[in-house]
């Protein structure tokens, strides 16, 4: 059986300043910080003492939230800009109110290769085109538990190339998740059924803020 659990990273910098992300790099607030540890610690429960395999988009905000997973764990990290958010160009960094004022609506047809109006900004091919290749090979090898920390729009394309769903097919595809959220996937021995088990869940978030300050993130 292989199991994969994606998780989005938490709470970072450019949130709370109302900035774009993309490939924005900022690292993670003291929120953030606390979320990753919580997140770190369902992990732990879910993984159990299981050998497991750790690959994180190499932006600032997943590296730091792997890490916390990593030192739980006790496992190495895998960084890789494969599995970096989208980037949205000239935008990257401006307040979000800059782009949403300059975006473009998305198109009923080739919205694979949609750029949002906005100069050097990827489009959703472009990412899958990085994404796929990656999760491919990381699923490939033999170890049978592993995470993957990446972004909240590339978590779509990381869970469509785990189902095999074709690229020319994804133009539609979203799974929104929440910062700090994860997603628990598994293909079975027999049949080789990928299943969804569990998607952006981020329960482990609202238990945390029960018993102090932290609530989910947003």
């Amino acid at each position: 059986m292989k199991e994969l659990f994606v998780v989005t990273h938490t709470q970072s910098v450019h949130h709370v300043e109302g900035r774009v992300g993309g490939w924005y790099d900022t690292g993670l607030t003291e929120r953030g910080r606390q979320d990753a540890e919580a997140t770190a610690e369902r992990l732990a429960t879910l993984v159990g003492g299981r050998q497991v395999e750790i690959f994180s988009s190499d932006l600032l905000r997943t590296a730091e939230t792997a890490a916390a997973i990593a030192a739980r764990l006790a496992a190495p990290v895998t960084e890789t800009a494969a599995l970096r958010e989208i980037s949205y160009g000239v935008a990257g960094g401006k307040p979000q109110a800059w782009l949403d004022a300059r975006y473009t609506a998305a198109p009923d047809d080739e919205r694979l290769d949609y750029d949002c109006g906005i100069e050097g900004a990827e489009t959703r091919r472009d990412v899958a085109l990085r994404v796929y290749p990656c999760v491919e090979a990381i699923v490939a090898r033999s170890c049978p538990t592993q995470i993957i920390v990446t972004h909240g729009f590339t978590l779509t394309l990381v869970m469509a190339a785990w189902m095999k769903v074709p690229i020319e097919a994804a133009g539609f595809l979203s799974f929104p998740a929440k910062s700090g959220s994860i997603t628990h996937l598994r293909e079975d021995d027999f049949f080789r059924n990928r299943a969804v088990v569990s998607l952006a869940d981020a329960a482990h978030l609202r238990l945390q803020a029960e018993g102090g300050s932290i609530v989910a993130s947003h």
